[in-house]
Order: C-alpha cells, then structure tokens, then sequence
C-alpha cells in the first residue's frame, strides 16, 4: 500500500496560513529538507483551497508529478496537470492507495487533512514548527474530539533558525 505522508508548515501556536491565505512568515532561507522529500513523491493530494493558494504564487511547481484536488464543486476537470475530484472521495483514496506507484504527498489545507484524519488514511506527519506566534490564521487541525489520534515520535530535526521539524508515524485513531 502507498504511504500518504502529510508534509506541512505551521507556526508555533498551529496555524498554516494566515486568515487570509497568506504563509509569508515561513523561512525560505534554506531548503529545510524539502528537495529530498519532494524526490520520493510521485503524486500530490490538496484541497481547492490549497490548490489556488499555491497557484496564486506565480509559476506552477508541480507540473511534473500527478495532482489530485478535491473540490465541491468541480468534477473531472483537470488543469496545470491536476484533476479535480468532487465526489467519493474515500473510495477515490483507497484505490489511489492500492494502485503502483510512490508515496503520496498530503500537501494541506485544513478540511482535506480533516477528512483524511478522519479515514485513517494519513501514515505519517512530517511537521515543520516555525519560530512564530500568529495569534489566528488557518488552523492545521479542526477542533474535532473524534479525531483523538496516537502518534510515534520517528525523528526531530533542529535548525539554526529556530525551526523544529518533527517526523510522526500515525500510530491509531481513537473512538470519540
């Protein structure tokens, strides 16, 4: 079965983004493992979200991988190499899972990491902890008791920045 690894920033008190979909406070003075990571994914999963969030940054970055968005509303579409899933999407997951390829990337936002949370479906959380307090913003995890989740500590990582990242196998999920 393919790995489903959610590789993802946050900032000390668990946001992902600014309110208004901003990540200017994350560093990008170094690489912060990122190259390797992205070496061993071959397929990329995002929310709509995420996925005009990230084309708002200018030049496409994912061109060479396959990318699936899910969305509410579009179906089927496919655009910058990625196609837009709208509709059984649990299904869609596990046969992505069972079928040949390599690990598979989380890359966010908050409802598709709910969703996927919530199906057991993500295997490991590589997180990197920047040095900063937002105080609001988009939040990494829903407040959601149901998704009481287990982790193992696999490795932690400390940079010169400031910066933590931290490697979690998702161990079970709890019934709440």
């Amino acid at each position: 079965m393919r790995k489903i690894i959610l590789f993802i920033a946050s900032s000390l008190d668990g946001y992902i983004a600014r309110s208004s979909g901003a990540v200017d406070w994350l560093f990008t003075d170094q690489d912060y493992g990122y190259t390797d990571f992205y070496t061993q994914v071959d397929t990329l999963m995002m929310g709509n979200k995420t996925y005009q969030q990230v084309l708002s940054f200018g030049d496409y970055p994912y061109a060479d991988k396959e990318v699936f968005v899910f969305s509410q509303k579009q179906q089927g579409k496919t655009e910058n190499n990625a196609t837009f899933i709208n509709h059984d999407w649990e299904d869609f997951v596990k046969k992505i899972r069972q079928s040949s390829g390599g690990k598979i990337w989380l890359v966010g936002g908050t409802q598709t990491i709910y969703f996927f949370l919530k199906h057991n479906f993500i295997d490991e959380l590589i997180l990197s902890v920047h040095p900063i307090i937002l105080g609001g913003g988009i939040p990494l995890i829903v407040n959601d008791p149901s998704l009481e989740t287990s982790l193992n500590l696999e490795d932690v990582k400390k940079f010169d920045s400031g910066l933590l990242q931290v490697t979690y196998t998702l161990r079970n999920k709890s019934i709440g």
